[in-house]
């Protein structure tokens, strides 16, 4: 934990209380009620003692280098009051314009409150915009001059104002330092947590993005499978009296179904896991695996026609081929699901630099029940998903008495 605490930040004691969330190191919005650190306690201790040190000194040299005698009485309310102004530093944190104003307006009478003016604007300089610091340092600048000629000292008096205004430009410009200091760390811990958040949420964007690559490859991979295990089951269930070697081919095309709908599954796992083991993956289709998907629609009952037209040896890449596969997959699978047993047509036609072009038409079917096959309802926005990401076009629809389903894909 580093001492982090409920903040978040390492060694939190070790850190200003300005700067732990959610505070603003600019002091402008700064809480009242926030609590201090360890570091706070120490930093406000030895502020104490150094302005009790500098006004025992001022207090000193205010007393010796002083032209008139000055009466013991004042003296004692000198002191007094240079005490109740060290011991207002406590709540410098809470009311620092406030404290600095009054530690000022007393110096004048009192030549030991200039340690806690001291202090005071340096406080100021730390947690208030620039302005209000230079105004606090001019007010000590005007109270010194004040408190000269109040009490005249042997030295010229410019010698005093030049001693007292390098003082004040100093521990002005040191308290603005540390407020610049401040500011520029907590806008780099702002950036950081910024970045942080934004990772996180591209993180789950790509997480978001992996779920749906998943399932739309998930049902491009078995709706169709299922699809003609459910045709076949519904051969037998409906043709009890089928001889013996046709329900035995039938039970065959089933085992069949089912396992290459297990392979075409482990296929997809295996593309899509990403740990790093070297597990064997199957292929993923490609164009020339579309005969063999029509031609086991075929077997399913299904009547269609099936053209390619792509010239002899030209295969496209494998994301081209395996984009063409799922079209007509999903198209055939739609046919088996909406429209059984209608006349399905399949071309496939296209040439490398003139693109790849996938056309599946079917009659549109009349007076038939609905489709006893469930189906999600998007696979056909998966399929616009999926040939808009490949940069392709693709139409779908009925168009006069079929439904036409029509992609056009580059191939470069």
């Amino acid at each position: 934990m580093n001492g982090s605490g409920a903040t978040g930040i390492s060694y939190a004691r070790l850190v200003p209380s300005v700067l732990l969330p959610p505070e603003d190191p600019s002091g402008a919005s700064a809480s009242p009620t926030a609590r201090r650190t360890v570091r706070d306690w120490i930093v406000d201790s030895l502020a104490f003692l150094a302005a009790l040190l500098i006004g025992v000194l001022a207090f000193t040299d205010t007393s010796s280098s002083a032209v008139h005698h000055q009466p013991g009485w004042l003296l004692f309310v000198d002191a007094a009051v240079a005490l109740v102004a060290c011991v207002a530093l406590w709540w410098r944190r809470r009311w620092p314009v406030h404290i600095a104003v009054i530690t000022a307006l007393v110096s004048v009478a009192s030549g030991g409150s200039g340690g806690p003016a001291a202090v005071a604007m340096f406080t100021v300089a730390v947690h208030r915009r620039t302005s209000i610091a230079l105004g606090v340092a001019g007010l000590n600048l005007v109270t010194g001059v004040l408190l000269v000629v109040v009490r005249p000292q042997h030295q010229a008096l410019w010698v005093a104002v030049a001693i007292n205004a390098g003082i004040i430009a100093v521990i002005t410009a040191w308290g603005m330092f540390v407020r610049a200091r401040r500011q520029l760390v907590w806008t780099l811990r702002e950036r950081a947590e910024r970045a942080e958040a934004e990772q996180r949420l591209q993180a789950e964007q790509a997480r978001r993005a992996e779920r749906t690559r998943i399932a739309r490859e998930m049902h491009d991979v078995l709706a169709h499978r299922i699809s003609l295990l459910a045709l076949h089951a519904g051969a037998l269930e409906l043709r009890p009296d089928l001889p013996a070697e046709q329900v035995k081919e039938t039970a065959g095309l089933l085992r069949a179904t089912a396992h290459r709908a297990l392979e075409e599954l482990r296929s997809v796992i295996g593309v899509l896991r990403d740990d790093g083991e070297d597990a064997p993956a199957q292929p993923q289709p490609r164009l020339r695996d579309i005969p063999r998907l029509v031609e086991e629609t075929r077997q399913a009952g299904e009547k269609i026609t099936f053209d390619l037209a792509v010239p002899d040896g030209a295969e496209p890449p494998e994301p081209l081929g395996r984009d063409a596969y799922r079209i007509v997959q999903e198209a055939l699978t739609n046919v088996a699901k909406h429209a059984r047993g209608t006349a399905t047509a399949v071309r496939v036609a296209g040439a490398p630099g003139a693109g790849l072009t996938v056309e599946v038409r079917n009659r549109l079917p009349l007076g038939r029940p609905p489709a006893t096959i469930p189906g999600s309802g998007s696979g056909l926005v998966g399929l616009h998903e999926r040939v808009s990401l490949a940069g392709g076009e693709i139409t779908s629809g009925p168009q006069g008495d079929e439904f036409v389903v029509e992609a056009r894909l580059a191939w470069r």
